[in-house]
């Protein structure tokens, strides 16, 4: 299966740390980073890509294991998957970028900003907490929000439902407010991809390595890149009092509740993510 077509992007493959990574590019100038979440690939960004590309260099990296990049058999922690951002960057030439990122893109983007901040100018975050920090103990009562996470990295069933079309297509829009955000077409372009044995494992492998390697262990370190977040006020999973105190950790972070809106903020609100970008990077 090909990547899914979009005026003015192209494509290419980039060699880092010893992996395939595909890259969608599109519009000229000063680059943005786009890092997109789970279950998804580079064609979150379909309808910020109009949006954005006449102001901005846009870089949509497929994350290890997902959409048309290698899916190795291990290295789905997040700092190993960060450290993949930054080789990227360093394949293609890019010293300094803004960067964007949604759901586990973002967190990934929290990642790398800690660890090479002279890298980045500014972050947007997207539908993400952020991973910093110790989290209140009260927002260990709202564990249950996640309990999907233990189903998808699940031994045998965990790759059985993430192959399954159907079953994906009902999650994306489960996590949205404005379902009507993808065609047909749209959700095929996610589920057909992710049921690609190697990227079924990748996704159990994502899930399976946060709950028994990462999942509060928070990472020490402050973020010093100006930041900007966003949650969908619908957002089933990241309710807003996630973020409560997300400044604390960092020199610069502001939030941001959008109203009707649910998890898939790139795709349900392409417009304000466009218009906040512009405004948080400096973009004419």
């Amino acid at each position: 299966m090909d990547p899914p077509q979009l005026d003015g992007v192209t494509h290419r493959t980039v060699v880092a740390r010893g992996l395939r990574f595909h890259v969608a590019e599109a519009g000229a100038g000063e680059p943005i980073v786009l890092l997109h979440g789970w279950p998804q690939h580079w064609w979150v960004w379909r309808h910020v890509v109009a949006l954005l590309a006449p102001h901005a260099r846009l870089v949509m990296i497929d994350l290890r294991g997902f959409g048309w990049s290698e899916a190795p058999a291990g290295g789905y922690d997040k700092q190993t998957m960060a450290d993949d951002v930054l080789a990227v960057l360093d394949a293609l030439g890019l010293q300094r970028v803004r960067l964007v990122g949604h759901d586990w893109g973002a967190w990934i983007g929290f990642l790398a900003c800690v660890a090479a901040p002279e890298r980045f100018e500014a972050f947007l975050a997207l539908g993400s907490p952020r991973p910093l920090g110790k989290p209140p103990a009260r927002h260990l009562l709202q564990i249950w929000r996640f309990g999907y996470q233990v189903v998808l990295a699940a031994p045998g069933l965990g790759r059985r439902l993430i192959a399954n079309e159907r079953f994906m297509a009902r999650v994306i829009r489960a996590g949205a407010v404005h379902r009507e955000a993808w065609s047909a077409d749209d959700l095929r372009a996610f589920t057909a991809v992710l049921a690609e044995p190697a990227r079924a494992r990748a996704s159990v492998l994502l899930y399976r390595t946060f709950l028994t390697r990462e999942a509060g262990r928070t990472p020490g370190g402050r973020l010093p890149v100006p930041t900007r977040m966003i949650i969908g006020a619908g957002d089933p999973a990241i309710r807003p009092f996630l973020l409560e105190g997300a400044e604390r950790d960092a020199d610069e972070l502001a939030v941001e509740v959008v109203p009707e809106c649910g998890h898939f903020v790139p795709e349900e609100r392409p417009e304000l993510v466009a218009e906040r970008a512009r405004a948080l990077f400096g973009l004419r």
